[in-house]
């Protein structure tokens, strides 16, 4: 569980103006997240496209960061869906050597009951020997994954974290007070990682930590290390900015950001679209706070 302790990015992947993997940007970006301090990878998250990113392609991806990474950093690997059976297929025959943990996302579209969410993830627990972060999302699967399944999930063999991005104090709570001490609470929300660090959790899977790594990773280690006037600083100063990246979907926003600081490309696949004029307006007032 340690290993993902603090910051740990949702990567974009990087396309090129034809739809294709921009590979130069991917090894740009994955040494502007590593040079920024960030404690782990996320590799093939939401934020990452990975719905129209096929598998051939995401283990291609997923090769390349581990060159470029050169186990600098742990690696998380997104590994999720709506079919169980189509998931532990996934975990038991994809090549997930180098790799450090799974996310595996919560079902979601057939929005399955609380017994049927464990049985999913007790699935996934059987299928692989990598620690798995389990990821409640209710905004994109349709369904929450309650405190009374995520702490039951807790006790899998190797289920040893969840993504919380409910976006509710109360569920992060209840599940940081009823955890195992072992099981660990990680932030899916960026703009609220400074006050669920100091409710108790361990960290952030960030998307705007893509485009500053390094302001993100100070605020998280200090929020972590209870010097929570300078962590409270650095959030206000970052709030701005992760407002705007989000007003017009993700990853549009932070991409729009990647490609002004010639990191990659605005470039993405549908049904993904760069995001509209009146938002690039906000990213920019908002970029020039923090430049």
């Amino acid at each position: 569980m340690d290993k993902f302790r603090g910051l740990g990015v949702a990567m974009v992947t990087p396309f090129n103006i034809d739809g294709s993997i921009d590979y130069v940007g991917l090894e740009k970006l994955t040494n502007h997240l590593i040079d920024g301090g960030v404690n782990y990878l996320v590799v093939m998250g939401t934020t990452g496209e990975n719905p129209t990113i096929d598998i051939n392609e995401q283990q291609e991806i997923l090769q390349k960061i581990k060159e470029v990474n050169a186990g600098r950093l742990p690696i998380v690997f997104g590994i999720g869906g709506n079919s169980t059976t189509a998931v532990v297929d996934r975990l038991k025959s994809e090549n997930l050597a180098g790799v450090d943990g799974i996310l595996s996302v919560s079902p979601y579209y057939n929005k399955p009951s609380q017994e049927g969410i464990y049985q999913h993830f007790k699935a996934v627990s059987d299928a692989t020997p990598l620690p798995v972060i389990m990821y409640n999302v209710p905004g994109r699967t349709g369904s929450t994954v309650s405190v009374e399944t995520t702490l039951r999930i807790a006790a899998l063999p190797n289920v040893v974290a969840t993504k919380e991005a409910s976006g509710s104090l109360d569920i992060c709570m209840d599940l940081v007070m009823g955890k195992p001490e072992e099981f660990g609470i990680i932030s899916g929300e960026d703009s609220y990682t400074m006050p669920f660090i100091a409710a108790g959790m361990q960290g952030v899977i960030s998307v705007i930590g893509n485009a500053y790594p390094t302001k993100c990773s100070q605020m998280v280690k200090a929020a972590l290390a209870g010097d929570l006037q300078k962590a409270k600083e650095l959030h206000y100063k970052l709030l701005p900015m992760i407002k705007a990246i989000f007003m017009d979907g993700n990853p549009g926003g932070v991409k729009y950001a990647l490609a002004k600081m010639g990191i990659c490309g605005n470039h993405f696949r549908l049904p993904v679209v760069p995001v509209n004029a009146a938002t690039e307006n906000a990213l920019d007032d908002a970029m020039n706070t923090i430049n």
